[in-house]
């Protein structure tokens, strides 16, 4: 596992140790930015279900502003500090350790918008849609944000979630990607 593009390029990424975390590929990453990417000019990223803090790092390393990771696993916890720290980019994080749904209501109270949301939650608790949700009806992703979620293929998310519209879902072999802006943005990603 590796920083595959960006300021960080090359850098390797400690993964979590056991089996309760899936870390994506280096290939499904680079599929994924440059989908929504490849680069950003600024902003504030969600890493949901943090893992390794890959999906994050990649966006910071990518030219996002500083991006929250939460995971609800203390090992996680120690991964994501650890590539973070040797990724020198600790300034630009906040790290927390909680239950996504918990982190989201923590996160309507400060009031936060982000401009990109990284979902990759464990393939077998499945709560993208009830997420992305009470994200769009409490105003966690600013107008022209983008919402990306990683999940099985044997998933098929619906083609709305409130307000947003789903514009890109790809397959990389048992990882399927589904993209999601608000109405009216994006339109030449809609295949």
């Amino acid at each position: 596992m590796r920083v595959v593009s960006g300021k960080c390029k090359g850098h390797p990424l400690k993964a979590v140790p056991g089996n309760t975390t899936r870390p994506t590929t280096d290939k499904v990453k680079e599929a994924i930015f440059n989908i929504i990417g490849p680069y950003f000019e600024g902003g504030l990223a969600l890493d949901l279900f943090g893992g390794s803090g890959g999906l994050g790092i990649e966006a910071l390393s990518r030219g996002i502003d500083k991006a929250v990771f939460v995971d609800r696993d203390g090992k996680a916890m120690k991964v994501i500090h650890q590539n973070l720290e040797s990724c020198r980019l600790e300034a630009q994080a906040e790290v927390y350790r909680n239950d996504a749904e918990r982190a989201v209501k923590a996160l309507m109270k400060r009031e936060i918008a982000f401009d990109l949301v990284l979902l990759d939650p464990p393939y077998k608790d499945q709560k993208i849609v009830s997420l992305i949700s009470i994200m769009d009806q409490h105003g966690l992703l600013k107008e022209n944000g983008i919402v990306m979620s990683e999940h099985g293929v044997d998933v098929e998310l619906p083609e709305t979630i409130g307000r947003l519209v789903k514009v890109r879902a790809e397959n990389y072999g048992i990882t399927a990607i589904s993209i999601y802006k608000y109405e009216g943005e994006g339109t030449e990603w809609q295949a």
